[in-house]
């Protein structure tokens, strides 16, 4: 199952979601996107978007506004459905239109190969030195089994001798059991989360395993609205 966390505030790019992408409402994309790949809930706090995906015949679970994060939001959709804790979520951003559904099938496929019974999976793609110095990209290190050892919006890791070329974005979509959810849910706000301003290392400062996959891509967020007529022109083609 996929879910598509839908807030309707948003900072740098009021009501996004909702926002026409090439004709259709940027959370329509995404979701029509990931029907590709499986079955489709969107989790919003608003009943316009409750309307607009009534509209387009996608299904979509109203939840509460006083959430922090998507993974909390994710986590009321799953308790409300009484999922079982082995089944598998993919946690798909609101504000990815243009997501390759090779990228859903190869996070589907990773998540189903694990065989611990709480982890986290996550994507990433290699990038140059000068898009690593942009703090809106998030750069994950990790060891040589492909688990993340951490992220950050700095440049990681540091390169003293001015020779490394060859960091990794992380890209925001999440693939866990449900089990995993409630455990995330249940954990306290870390240090780290807090000064990044980044959930997953709520994960990692307690221990837990991020498994990471690589992919290609060429889609990114639309976080402003320069993001967003970049990716019309790239995409609009």
């Amino acid at each position: 199952m996929i879910i598509i966390p839908a807030r309707i505030q948003s900072s740098r790019l009021p009501r996004k979601v909702l926002l026409d992408v090439l004709g259709t409402p940027m959370v329509i994309r995404v979701a029509k996107q990931a029907s590709l790949v499986d079955d489709v809930i969107v989790a919003t706090d608003c009943d316009e978007v409750m309307d607009v995906c009534s509209k387009h015949n996608i299904k979509a679970i109203l939840t509460s506004k006083s959430h922090q994060s998507g993974t909390d939001r994710i986590y009321e959709v799953a308790k409300s459905l009484g999922l079982n804790p082995n089944e598998n979520i993919i946690n798909l951003q609101a504000d990815e239109p243009f997501i390759e559904k090779d990228i859903l099938e190869a996070l589907d496929k990773k998540t189903s190969s694990i065989k611990q019974d709480i982890f986290i999976t996550s994507c990433f793609t290699k990038i140059n030195k000068p898009q690593a110095q942009d703090t809106n990209n998030v750069k994950v290190v990790m060891n040589k089994y492909k688990k993340a050892l951490y992220f950050s919006r700095s440049i990681i890791p540091y390169d003293r001798d001015n020779t490394f070329d060859d960091y990794y974005l992380h890209l925001g979509l999440y693939g866990f059991n449900v089990a995993s959810l409630k455990m995330f849910c249940d954990i306290k706000n870390s240090n780290l989360e807090h000064i990044e301003k980044l959930e997953q290392l709520r994960w990692l400062e307690n221990g837990y395993d991020i498994f990471m996959q690589e992919v290609e891509t060429k889609s990114f967020g639309i976080d402003s609205p320069e993001d967003l007529e970049k990716a019309i022109r790239v995409f609009g083609e």
